[in-house]
């Protein structure tokens, strides 16, 4: 079974690079990119330390449902046609 993340989210919007990221939960940098594009799934003990970095619950981070696109979160909020950015 596939398990779904939201890893490149949160380490994006924290500014942190893999490399980063790896160091704070004590893993190489390869695995933070293996989890990125599931290719692996995260031991307990992994998940868990993720999640305390990010500061979010684990089911935030972590699913065995695909999450919704943001833009579905957010409504689903009609995009203007191209040319009309004002």
């Amino acid at each position: 079974m596939t398990v779904h993340n939201r890893i490149t989210l949160f380490r994006t919007e924290r500014g942190l690079s893999r490399k980063d990221l790896a160091a704070l939960v004590g893993v190489n940098p390869q695995t933070i990119g293996f989890l990125e594009r599931g290719g692996y799934s995260p031991s307990v003990e992994l998940a868990l330390r993720l999640a305390r970095v990010f500061g979010v619950p684990l089911d935030a981070l972590f699913s065995l449902d695909p999450f919704p696109s943001l833009a579905d979160q957010l409504g689903g909020l009609p995009l203007k046609p191209q040319g009309e950015f004002r």
